[in-house]
């Protein structure tokens, strides 16, 4: 065995929560929308994200549903328009995600 026996188990409650936010990063182009909004100033529209990916509207606004799904991302609502903006609290959370994972000290337990 190469892990410790000192570290605890994760959960299967987080284990799902962990399993389910690697799988929300498992496509290129979700990784590209959370880089291009974390590098932005402010929120932006659908319209703007696809400009910026290259890939069509349909596809953003299905990445967008499912990084909201998993709360990566915010949507605001304006007028008619809806603007996503990074949750960085949540983003935040992937490398102690990680660490959990691999049994290392100051991974994060409690996902919400």
């Amino acid at each position: 065995m190469t892990g410790t026996m000192n570290a605890q188990l994760i959960d299967r409650s987080t284990a799902e929560s962990y399993a389910t936010w690697f799988k929300a990063l498992s496509d290129p182009t979700r990784v590209q929308i959370l880089n291009l909004l974390a590098l932005a100033a402010g929120a932006m529209s659908v319209g703007e994200i696809v400009e910026q990916v290259g890939v069509g509207q349909s596809t953003v606004s299905h990445h967008l549903k499912l990084l909201a799904d998993v709360r990566f991302v915010f949507r605001e609502r304006r007028g008619t328009s809806i603007l996503y903006s990074i949750n960085v609290a949540c983003v935040a959370c992937f490398p102690s995600a990680a660490d959990a994972v691999m049994g290392r000290p100051g991974g994060v337990r409690d996902v919400g």
